[in-house]
């Protein structure tokens, strides 16, 4: 009886080993789905939990397909040492990201490498309105220090820098192009980040700052154009606020909250 029941528990363990192993990597997209608010879903999963890739895009509606949001796909490795409370996953993707990137740790702590993500600014109209009024093209790059990530309950912390720099912004409904570049910059501290919207150079000038904390955007700011340009970016600038003035010159107030 005692053999019978050691070679049931053994079957059972080789099943519970098998399954994990094959675990597919559908999986991971509920995962990115939930951590993103819904606003990310991975594309054509193939693979396994351990090794596979996906594209990462908006997050669709009920009947629609997940619109690609950056170039390439991402391939993942992810060692079995998990299983032991061991984190060691690899991501790359030569077409958007500058460099592989390697996330350790624990099952509740880890650490990301730093890197910097491409991505076409056209694609931003799939995250819908208002950018898919918009219609914005150029380049935008994402980029990091490394970062400190940790599980607390089912929130998400964050801890360290990250800046967003959009060159070459242009726009469908302005016959200024390109209109100018920008950076946003973010201040990671847990769920909140504080941030800070600056131009580089260029015919739109967008300044203000402001916080995004568990998914929710409180911004103010101001875009106005600069001299010269007021009557071309007219029907821009009205969709963008509303009209105000300061010491007999107008602007446009960007508020967020």
């Amino acid at each position: 009886m005692l053999r019978v029941l050691i070679w049931i528990l053994t079957a059972m363990i080789a099943v519970a080993a098998t399954a994990l192993v094959a675990l597919p990597a559908s999986w991971m997209s509920p995962l990115v789905e939930r951590q993103t608010g819904g606003r990310l879903a991975l594309g054509d999963p193939q693979g396994s939990l351990w090794q596979g890739s996906a594209f990462v895009g908006a997050a669709p509606g009920r009947s629609e397909p997940v619109t690609p949001l950056l170039p390439g796909r991402f391939a993942w490795t992810l060692s079995p040492a998990l299983l032991l409370g061991r984190v060691h996953l690899q991501l790359s993707n030569p077409a958007a990201l500058s460099q592989d990137v390697t996330l350790t740790g624990s099952w509740y702590r880890w650490q990301l490498s730093p890197a910097a993500i491409a991505m076409p600014a056209e694609r931003l109209a799939a995250l819908g309105a208002p950018l898919n009024t918009l219609q914005p093209s150029g380049r935008m790059t994402l980029s990091w220090s490394p970062l400190q990530l940790s599980l607390q309950g089912n929130n998400l912390q964050v801890s360290g820098p990250m800046k967003l720099d959009m060159d070459e912004i242009s726009s469908r409904l302005s016959p200024i192009r390109p209109l100018g570049a920008y950076t946003l910059a973010a201040q990671w501290n847990g769920e909140q980040a504080d941030l800070r919207l600056s131009t580089r150079s260029g015919s739109l000038v967008l300044n203000g700052s402001g916080r995004l904390a568990r998914g929710r955007l409180q911004f103010s700011g101001r875009a106005e154009a600069a001299p010269g340009e007021e009557e071309k970016l007219g029907n821009l600038l009205n969709l963008l606020g509303q009209r105000r003035s300061e010491g007999g010159k107008q602007y446009i107030a960007l508020e967020f909250k």
